[in-house]
């Protein structure tokens, strides 16, 4: 695995679709422009911040590791390091990396010539919680153990350690020198977090030693202790800490799917929590129904009996509440004490509901975007969209406003689609560069099919069972068991419907076909690995019809092949009758196929254009399902057909996008300050292997030049930062020019916030400065006067 390769993979295992904050590149505050938008942490002064208190803090799992340069460290593990460990370079609002005071007096390049040296001058309190100055025995082992000559370590981010060719103490103990072999333009990205030298010093202590603790930190919080079976890591204020000290007395991490967290917040087990667009519903509504009692006296929004206007019930009309009523107290006992069961059950999560809402309605929803875009990725490796007209041709029919507006504009978040493949509004490489492909033009779009050889009304002579054009239907493969761990967009961004679409076949495919040709969906399951936990196996499916009517849909539809077979048979369908006629006589010679046109969608050498459309099925990935609905609708105006295949988590990556299985997806890519090294392997030319496979690296659209190669190694090398990053945004031109993705919009970030806290909330593009979160203190008598 190369060493590009291996910083990449990093980023994307550690929560595609749950994403870290990642660092940044250099100076110049006017490139970029604003963000998107802000934080929205309620700043306060650290004066108005009390001293003391507990903060309850929602993460997605406890991490497996606490070394953030292993393979599954995940978004917690940086949480936790970002807490106790030396950030040497942090994010600022606008994602940009800024050199962080309590660790670094300075970082600078001091020679160019004949080799990129940097200087590193170290805070002279900055101390381990051991007692032992942070100095160039530190840098020197993390190097050593990340530069890729050791294969004892296991590591995943060797990117930039490899350039290094000596570190040296300078003039004094709290200089660092750092010498390059090669120019490293991204240079701010390393040594964040550093660890101590009893972690990085021994491949044993590297790969094992900081799994399940971390005996020395250095940050405004220690680590306490990890309990697997609470769900929990508490982090505790730093006694050794020379910067300003953490406001709180502890920061308690607690593992609770996004699913379950409405429900943890209102039970008080919650302080702080991302959640989904499902929890910051129950939250507005939770709100508004407070804001119509207050205003409009007790029942206003509420439904019968106090119980509100929506939740569980709430859908349950007069006819099904007096069918329930009649069946409770008829005269079929044992059906009597099953409804009245059911009945109870239904009472108590109506109220369990009400008692959460008025919880709920005391807390703030704070948004803001996430440091992730949602894209449409295509995969050029084979079929239509090898053809770069073909992909050019998909990605102008899209209307990638529209796209985004139908996500970020209902939560109030700007809706202004991404321009950059390599950073976002706000960071300093970021330019939309999207003209280098063009906009929405449907009659563009048209012309580039055409060129291709796509026609509408083109002669089809495909088998009539092909699941192939208009009348394809959408499929779901979402078979894998549910439950725990799955089923969350983190984002990250996927999920599971229910065991029940084991049937979707024949409640959705009426056709009466006789073999493979007429089959459901060939067994391709697509997901994605950075979703979080939440499916489960009792959700109702989206497709299929409840059971009574799904079986008198199954039998209709039994009924209604029969009847075609019997037409389109009608000489045959006496000898399947067994009544005697003669075998030899009962078989005529086929009957002539009638010609088949692709009609209003396209076709070419006898095939229609349809493409594979994977995407997640399950809870907490609604609004992207919706998106691909949007994009399947946008292409069949244009005449391209698409086939859905909605798939389970855990087989995303792994089985479809990593291996080529699809021709359309949509999925996240977190954004990176550090585009050179990170934004490289995942637009990297696909080179062939000795085997005759491809490597692909991060390139899962399989699209790729020599230039954009060229491009990124350069900028990767030059040390003049804004030349750097002119190269940066010449190579986003030429991906948008490839049209092997399309970044559609800037995620949404949106977090649950108790009354009180300060300082937290929606991050943004920036990183959290942890030892200002608190609680704000009372208002005096003083101010309560006025």
């Amino acid at each position: 695995m190369s060493q590009r390769r291996r910083r990449s993979l990093a980023l994307l295992t550690s929560g595609v679709l749950a994403l870290p904050l990642l660092t940044g590149c250099g100076a110049g505050d006017d490139e970029g422009g604003p963000a998107a938008a802000g934080q929205d942490i309620a700043t306060t002064a650290r004066e108005k911040v009390a001293d003391g208190g507990v903060l309850r803090w929602a993460v997605d799992t406890l991490p497996d590791t606490l070394n953030t340069f292993q393979a599954d460290a995940d978004a917690t593990t940086s949480r936790i390091a970002g807490a106790v460990l030396p950030q040497l370079f942090v994010m600022d609002a606008k994602g940009r990396p800024v050199a962080n005071p309590d660790y670094l007096e300075k970082a600078e390049v001091v020679e160019r010539e004949p080799k990129q040296v940097v200087l590193y001058k170290l805070n002279q309190q900055a101390v381990w919680s051991d007692g032992r100055e942070i100095g160039a025995a530190d840098f020197v082992a993390q190097w050593r153990a990340l530069n890729g000559k050791d294969t004892a370590y296991w590591t995943a981010r060797n990117a930039g350690y490899d350039r290094i060719e000596k570190i040296e103490k300078g003039k004094t103990d709290l200089e660092v020198r750092v010498t390059f072999g090669k120019p490293y333009a991204d240079w701010r990205s390393l040594f964040t977090p550093l660890y101590p030298k009893q972690v990085t010093g021994t491949p044993d202590a590297f790969n094992e030693g900081a799994r399940g603790a971390l005996k020395v930190t250095a940050g405004p919080f220690s680590l306490g202790a990890i309990d697997k079976k609470t769900g929990t890591a508490a982090l505790t204020r730093n006694p050794r800490w020379w910067g300003r000290p953490a406001k709180l007395d502890t920061l308690v991490l607690t593992a609770v799917p996004r699913a379950d967290r409405p429900a943890a917040l209102a039970a008080g087990k919650l302080d702080l929590a991302e959640i989904d667009r499902a929890g910051a519903d129950r939250i507005a509504l939770a709100r508004r129904d407070a804001a119509r009692k207050s205003g409009a006296g007790a029942g206003s929004g509420s439904g019968s009996g106090g119980a509100p206007a929506h939740g569980p019930g709430a859908s349950l009309t007069p006819a099904q509440a007096t069918l329930s009523w009649a069946i409770a107290f008829g005269t079929d006992e044992d059906k009597a004490a099953a409804e009245k069961e059911s009945r109870d059950k239904h009472v108590a999560s109506v109220k369990r509901y009400a008692d959460e809402q008025a919880a709920l309605r005391t807390f703030t929803v704070r948004k803001s975007l996430e440091p992730a875009y949602t894209q449409l990725a295509m995969n050029g490796a084979s079929g239509p969209l090898a053809d770069e007209r073909v992909r050019r041709a998909v990605a102008r029919a899209l209307d990638r406003k529209a796209l985004a507006e139908s996500v970020l504009k209902p939560l109030g978040l700007p809706a202004k689609p991404v321009g950059s493949h390599v950073a976002l509004a706000g960071q300093q490489a970021y330019a939309d560069n999207s003209e280098a492909l063009g906009g929405q033009d449907t009659q563009a779009a048209q012309a580039l099919l055409a060129d291709a050889g796509w026609r509408r009304g083109g002669k089809l002579t495909e088998p009539v069972g092909a699941k192939a054009g208009p009348e394809s239907a959408p499929q779901d493969d979402s078979k894998t068991p549910s439950g725990p761990g799955t089923g969350n967009d983190g984002l990250y961004i996927v999920g599971q419907d229910d065991e029940a679409n084991g049937d979707a076949l024949t409640a959705t495919a009426p056709r009466p076909q006789a073999g493979p040709a007429g089959s459901a969906a060939d067994g391709e399951i697509v997901d994605a690995d950075a979703f979080a936990p939440g499916g489960g196996p009792d959700r109702t499916s989206p497709v299929l019809a409840p059971a009574p009517f799904g079986a008198q849909q199954h039998a209709a539809l039994l009924a209604q092949a029969a009847r075609a077979v019997a037409v389109d048979d009608g000489k045959r369908s006496p000898a399947r009758d067994g009544d005697g006629a003669d075998p030899a006589k009962a078989t005529p010679a086929p009957a002539k196929q009638a010609t088949r046109t692709s009609g209003a969608m396209l076709a070419k050498d006898g095939k229609p254009l349809t493409l594979r459309f994977v995407l997640p099925a399950g809870p907490g990935s609604e609004s992207l399902r919706a998106v691909g609905e949007r994009i399947a609708q946008m292409l069949r105006k244009l005449g391209v057909n698409t086939e859905t295949t909605k798939v389970a988590d855990d087989s995303f990556f792994k089985d479809h996008i990593a291996s080529g299985q699809y021709d359309l997806a949509l999925y996240s890519w977190p954004a990176t300050a550090f585009p050179a090294t990170d934004a490289r392997p995942i637009f990297a030319k696909p080179e062939p292997a000795a085997d005759g496979s491809l490597l692909v690296e991060q390139n899962y659209t399989r699209v790729g030049t020599d230039h954009i190669d060229q491009l990124f190694d350069q900028a990767l090398g030059e040390l003049d930062e804004a030349q750097s990053r002119e190269l940066i945004r010449k190579a986003d031109a030429r991906i948008w020019a490839a049209a092997g993705s399309i970044p559609l919009f800037q995620r949404p970030e949106l977090v649950a916030v108790k009354p009180g806290l300060v300082n937290a909330g929606a991050f943004g593009l920036g990183a959290p400065r942890y030892q200002d979160i608190g609680w704000k203190k009372p208002p005096t008598a003083k101010n309560k006067k006025k």
